[in-house]
């Protein structure tokens, strides 16, 4: 058996692991304390005391706190984004363009209107002009990042006749405010976090490509 005392490399991943689970609490604590204090009323001792860890450790993972803000929109983007960035990408026509638009647009859907983000959204639209900053980063990491995705797999298509355009990134533009502004408006203002039914979903996404389709679809 090895002893981890004698053996350094023994014992790092166990550091690691720890390191790791550390940061994982700041995070997690860091975004329950924005949330109901905001970012100006946020202070690095309140979320150093929610995760359990000091001071010190909270600047050891993170230089400041729109660092640490910022850190996290990424990581909730990246949830939100990922399980279907890449299907977007690499959207094909499968013989029915229809129906893989309805898909993607409603895996976006059930993504943006989950409430944590729908809450971090309010935040970050209440702190944009104080902090422009953090209206940056969210913007370049959210919805910026599905534009530049749904932009990528607009060009393909028009490329191989498929669509009819002349403004690729326009056009993912387009696409994206029919799949989300009404229900993002209305969680917006209303404050109702809800994600959207089944039945609404269909009706927001299958409008959404109907009207998509019926302007940019090759005849």
């Amino acid at each position: 058996m090895i002893d981890p005392a004698a053996d350094p490399a023994a014992a790092k991943p166990t550091s690691e692991s720890r390191s790791v689970r550390k940061r994982r609490a700041i995070l997690d604590a860091a975004t329950e304390v924005f949330l109901a204090e905001g970012f100006a009323g946020a202070s690095m001792d309140a979320i150093a005391t929610a995760a359990g860890v000091s001071k010190p450790t909270v600047y050891n993972h993170f230089a400041d706190k729109q660092q640490l803000f910022e850190q996290i929109v990424n990581d909730l983007v990246a949830v939100i984004t990922q399980p279907f960035y890449e299907q977007i990408v690499n959207l094909s026509d499968d013989g029915d363009l229809a129906k893989r638009l309805r898909e993607l647009a409603t895996l976006l859907l059930k993504g943006v209107m989950q409430p944590t983000n729908l809450r971090l959204r309010r935040l970050v639209i209440g702190e944009a002009s104080r902090f422009p900053d953090l209206g940056r980063a969210y913007e370049q990491h959210g919805p910026g990042r599905a534009i530049a995705a749904w932009t990528t797999a607009f060009k393909r298509l028009a490329d191989e006749g498929l669509l009819r355009l002349h403004d690729p990134a326009l056009a993912a533009e387009h696409f994206q405010s029919l799949v989300l502004t009404t229900p993002l408006n209305h969680a917006m203002f209303s404050g109702d976090d809800r994600p959207p039914g089944a039945t609404q979903l269909k009706r927001y996404t299958d409008s959404a490509v109907d009207v998509f389709l019926a302007a940019y679809r090759s005849t």
